[in-house]
């Protein structure tokens, strides 16, 4: 243990100092989720696979939801959303300095489907 403690004391440390030296990121470095509200389709599939509960999907108010300081950043909801509006994006986060982690954003929604040009013909009334 002696020897430990003075091999410790000459060399230098195992760590790097963050703000001085920036982490390394690889391709697999998990960062934070990002979402494109313009493709979000309300589907609640994030909502449902998420293991700890932090994404809410409100259907009548056309808004997800995130807390960032219950997300485990495991990649489940970035892998079941069917329309891929869902990304992981590498870089970091900025720190949180209060408790307040919960970012809300106004989503699009389902898109309606719009009537065959023929059918749109049909339902005009004749002029006499």
């Amino acid at each position: 243990m002696a020897a430990t403690a003075i091999k410790s004391l000459f060399s230098r440390p195992a760590t790097l100092m963050y703000p001085g030296h920036p982490a390394k990121r690889t391709i697999v470095t998990r960062g934070h989720i990002v979402i494109d509200p313009a493709n979000c389709i309300t589907c609640r599939s994030c909502h449902r696979k998420c293991p700890t509960g932090a994404i809410c999907v409100e259907v009548k108010e056309k808004t997800w939801q995130i807390d960032k300081l219950r997300c485990v950043i495991c990649n489940s909801c970035v892998d079941v959303c069917p329309t891929k509006c869902l990304s992981m994006d590498p870089a970091y986060p900025k720190a949180l300095t209060a408790r307040t982690g919960i970012y809300k954003v106004a989503v699009a929604g389902p898109k309606k489907k719009e009537p065959a040009p023929a059918a749109v013909e049909a339902q005009k009334p004749d002029k006499v």
